[in-house]
């Protein structure tokens, strides 16, 4: 009996250092989550025990140090969750390590080729939370250009100024108190230069011209009557009468044909102070056409789209996975581990959501191994070792006295 006890503690030691040298082995593995062997002890009806065997071999989910990176492609998860791959062969994993490349056609790949999925987004960029993980791309295409449909300006009027009298003629700087310059774009992405003219009528009240450049050939310019702003006597917009501005822009230049130009004014924020007149903010929604530059990764998984013009696009967002017990997940190597009933179903969603913890962009998880911990565990397995191939010599030497008498 005491050779299979001693044998049996053999055994279970080997496993120890077994699991000790694999978390020393991958303490540079991003994302490695280490394990520790558990041990039970056997009895069959005896009350002197029939040795030891391995209960389990429990892995240590718990969260890794998180180092910067200079990759914005590289990922770590500050919290609970797990990244969902799909496999080259179709089926999912999940992992902690983050680490990404994106392909020629645009997959958002690992270095084992597996794909990261999440919510995909249609061609405006919208991401469809609550759906299916699909595996992301990013679109390699070119960003078309966006006419401009909408114009802020927010100014203020010099309260001052003389009214004038005299019919507007923006060729006549006598006719008109302030004047000031916007950029809009028209349905093929090119610049045009918007002027805004503005002329004192009355007391607190100004009409607004425009002349948009790059008109039909006779002039080369559209002009327009945009409409009136109304302050009120503490200087504060009191009615914007502005509203749409329409250039018939069918044909600009040399007579290539564009779409109409529809722009919806905005005046809000403007003011009538006794205070030099001056422009504080303009905003419009148009843009020229952009090529993407690269992309970039947000807290919440976003994967945005970066192009030429400034503008953003979201491609995707990738998606976090929970278990009820992520100790039952089942490692495959390659940083990978799959679900078993014991793990329970994959409960996915949006970063931040839950108790699913938000991504950092252009960093990792280092391994949570704690080194000084092994070293010190790998001592005393070798100790116990040891100890019961001691009990084996011990047991044989009695043997062998036996057998001498």
């Amino acid at each position: 009996m005491s050779f299979s006890q001693a044998l049996s503690g053999l055994g279970a030691q080997q496993q120890k250092l077994g699991s000790i040298g694999n978390n020393i082995a991958n303490s540079q593995t991003v994302g490695f989550k280490s394990s520790n062997v558990q041990f039970a002890d056997v009895f069959a009806e005896s009350r002197i025990g029939l040795g030891v065997r391995t209960s389990t071999v429990q892995q240590n989910f718990s969260q890794g140090n998180i180092e910067s990176t200079s990759r914005g492609m590289d990922l770590a998860i500050a919290g609970d969750g797990f990244f969902r791959f799909q496999q080259t062969n179709g089926e999912i994993g999940y992992s902690r390590n983050g680490q990404l490349n994106m392909t020629a056609d645009g997959r958002l790949v690992n270095a084992q080729g597996s794909q990261i999925m999440g919510y995909p987004a249609d061609a405006e960029g919208n991401v469809q939370e609550g759906g299916n993980a699909v595996p992301l791309e990013v679109p390699p295409g070119d960003l078309p250009a966006n006419a401009t449909t909408d114009l802020n300006v927010s100014l203020n009027l010099n309260s001052g100024q003389p009214v004038i009298e005299a019919a507007f003629n923006p060729d006549n700087a006598n006719t008109y108190n302030y004047s000031t310059n916007a950029t809009v774009f028209d349905s093929q992405g090119n610049a045009r230069n918007l002027t805004l003219y503005f002329t004192k009528t009355a007391n607190n009240s100004w009409d607004v011209n425009g002349r948009l450049s790059g008109g039909p050939a006779d002039g080369g310019v559209y002009d327009v009557d945009l409409g009136e702003l109304v302050f009120n006597q503490n200087g504060t917009l009191q009615a914007d009468n502005t509203g749409n501005a329409t250039f018939a822009a069918n044909e600009f230049g040399d007579g290539n044909p564009l779409a109409e130009l529809d722009i919806d004014l905005s005046f809000e924020g403007s003011t009538q102070f006794a205070n030099s007149s001056t422009v504080n903010d303009t905003i419009q929604d148009g843009y020229t056409a952009g090529a993407l530059v690269g992309i970039s990764i947000e807290e919440d998984g976003t994967v945005m789209r970066n192009y030429s013009n400034e503008q953003s696009r979201a491609s995707g967002q990738i998606t976090l996975v929970t278990f009820r017990n992520p100790e039952g997940l089942r490692p495959e190597g390659d940083n990978l581990w799959t679900a078993t009933a014991s793990s329970g179903q994959e409960l996915l969603g949006a970063p931040g959501a839950g108790l699913r913890g938000l991504i950092q962009a252009s960093a990792i998880e280092t391994s949570n191994v704690d080194m000084a911990r092994e070293l010190v565990d790998m001592i005393v397995a070798q100790r116990a070792y040891q100890a019961n191939s001691q009990t084996i010599s011990t047991q044989d030497e009695l043997l062998q006295t036996i057998i001498n008498l």
